[in-house]
């Protein structure tokens, strides 16, 4: 019987490849004998990403490329073709926060930074809708493809103080709906756009802010965990099944959704 899970034959194009989440997810698909081509802003990340992918295997190639760059993008896209041949998956890693568009522990909502507040939107809105703009070129001529999204536990609730980061991530979810309707009205029902909506992962970004120095967790840290039915925050690689689930023919039928890899946080109301 066909392995409806393998995605040995596929060519995944993954952005923020070098950040924790995606970066992981890239190596993780790649041994699962995937081609991964590796993006991220910084040429150097990207020589280092792709030479610790190649301990894994050759099946993968890097570009510098940054995602809110129209001819960039451009450019990488017709390189990937060249040397590819296609792109089957796109995932749309790149992303992050500002402090200025958050919402410090001693200021109001007046203090937001607008420039700032842009810059986060723009990061994390348009940095997922050019690349997919742009790759997604290869799914229309195709009649075959998949995008994944990366969402927030922010979307759909309001969590004080992350603004900016909150607006951009309810978007996306709503640009993953519209896309997965339009994709798949237009050019047929195996070109697929869905979203991982994670939940609390400590981060080089968000560490001080959930885990103090002596390990204990800090007040907002606490906050989460109290909202948490498991009592704690998720790890690395609880992320990597699901995206794998999503990009695989075991989903074929899934589309437009936003799935939550949260240990609950989605389901409870604290109460």
């Amino acid at each position: 019987m066909k392995n409806l899970f393998d995605v040995s034959d596929k060519v995944i194009a993954v952005t923020g490849a070098a950040g924790v989440l995606a970066g992981g997810t890239a190596n993780y698909l790649q041994e699962q004998g995937a081609y991964v081509i590796y993006l991220d802003l910084f040429q150097d990340k990207v020589d280092a990403a792709v030479a610790a992918a190649k301990k894994i295997s050759d099946k993968c190639c890097g570009y510098a490329c940054n995602v809110l760059d129209q001819t960039v993008l451009d450019e990488v896209y017709q390189k990937i073709m060249a040397d590819v041949g296609r792109i089957d998956v796109l995932i749309n890693g790149a992303g992050g926060n500002m402090p200025g568009a958050t919402i410090g522990p001693d200021q109001d909502v007046f203090d937001l930074k607008i420039e700032d507040y842009s810059k986060v939107l723009d990061l994390n809105l348009k940095g997922t809708v050019m690349p997919t703009m742009t790759f997604a070129k290869a799914f229309k001529a195709q009649k075959a493809g998949c995008v994944i999204n990366f969402s927030s536990m922010s979307a759909t609730q309001a969590l004080t103080r992350v603004l900016g980061y909150s607006n951009a991530k309810a978007a996306i979810d709503n640009f993953t709906k519209w896309m997965a309707t339009e994709m798949a009205l237009k050019y047929g029902d195996k070109v697929r756009v869905c979203a991982l909506a994670p939940g609390f992962f400590i981060g080089n970004q968000n560490r001080a802010l959930l885990i103090n120095e002596d390990g204990s967790y800090t007040a907002r840290g606490q906050q989460v965990i109290n909202k948490t039915p498991f009592r704690r925050f998720g790890e690395q690689e609880e992320v990597y099944g699901t995206i794998h689930y999503l990009i695989s023919e075991a989903a074929k039928f899934v589309t437009g959704v936003i799935v939550p890899v949260d240990g609950g946080f989605s389901a409870y109301s604290g109460v």
